[in-house]
């Protein structure tokens, strides 16, 4: 972490810690780039058990160089100091906890997450922990690495689906030529095809700037996956019917997984 990066997550960590709701603080992965990288944003998860300060009295607290300051439902806080962008996500553990245990053992339930996807656990168990209360966090960390097996096979089924529909829309849009929809499918296609692999291999879907690096990696791949995803991306948005024959190839592979 760059130094200018590490004294405002010391500096804010001292404001918002002292907050007594707050239980815990993480430091999202986006703040370990180079404050140059367009991806960098200095954002951090406050999970909180009790009321808070309100949009307005937390502007005051974070600092007179705070600029350009909005409040998104009470819930995310982003504003610049310099040109460096900061963003606060705001979360009641009581609503993780009902989550986390949705996942861990009320599956009849997972119909809630099925459409929100795992990419707030990603961050609940990668994210660094920069303050904590309690032990809260870590028990919720200690039960999502014990998540059941049925767990992953009602996502993986429900991601799968969506992979098959929007391969059926790649394919409609192809016939027709309609380059608008053929995009908007290709899209949808890739993504989904890449959260059922996460699934399959029992990962949590990270960020999708981390999409690419991470499925790459997974341990169980279908054969050839790599250069074929590789293809599929770099392929000239004017040949459809070659990336439709290959997102079916793709796709019947990960079927048979």
């Amino acid at each position: 972490m760059k130094y200018k990066t590490k004294q405002l997550v010391e500096r804010f960590t001292g404001i918002v810690s002292s907050w007594e709701g707050v239980e815990c603080i993480t430091l999202n992965e986006a703040a370990l780039a180079d404050v140059l990288d367009p991806y960098f944003a200095l954002i951090l998860d406050v999970f909180y058990s009790a009321p808070i300060p309100d949009a307005n009295e937390r502007c005051r607290l974070y600092g007179d160089d705070v600029a350009a300051f909005e409040s998104a439902q009470g819930e995310k806080d982003r504003f610049l100091i310099g040109d460096i962008p900061v963003r606060f996500e705001f979360k009641k553990t009581e609503k993780i906890d009902e989550l986390v245990n949705i996942a861990y053992t009320k599956h009849e339930s997972l119909w809630f997450i099925k459409d929100s996807g795992t990419y707030g656990f990603y961050r609940l168990a990668n994210c660094d922990i920069i303050f904590s209360r309690s032990n809260w966090i870590h028990e919720k960390r200690k039960l999502l690495k014990n998540i059941s097996n049925n767990f992953w096979k009602e996502m993986r089924s429900a991601v799968q689906l969506k992979m098959e529909h929007f391969l059926s829309d790649l394919g409609a849009a192809c016939f027709q030529d309609d380059k608008f929809h053929y995009l908007i499918a290709s899209a949808g296609f890739i993504k989904n095809a890449c959260l059922t692999l996460f699934c399959v291999n029992k990962r949590f879907e990270p960020s999708h700037r981390a999409y690419f690096n991470q499925v790459c990696e997974l341990p169980v791949l279908p054969d050839s996956f790599v250069a074929e995803f590789q293809t599929f991306l770099s392929i000239s948005p004017d040949e459809l019917e070659t990336r439709f024959y290959l997102g079916k190839l793709i796709a019947q592979k990960i079927v048979k997984l």
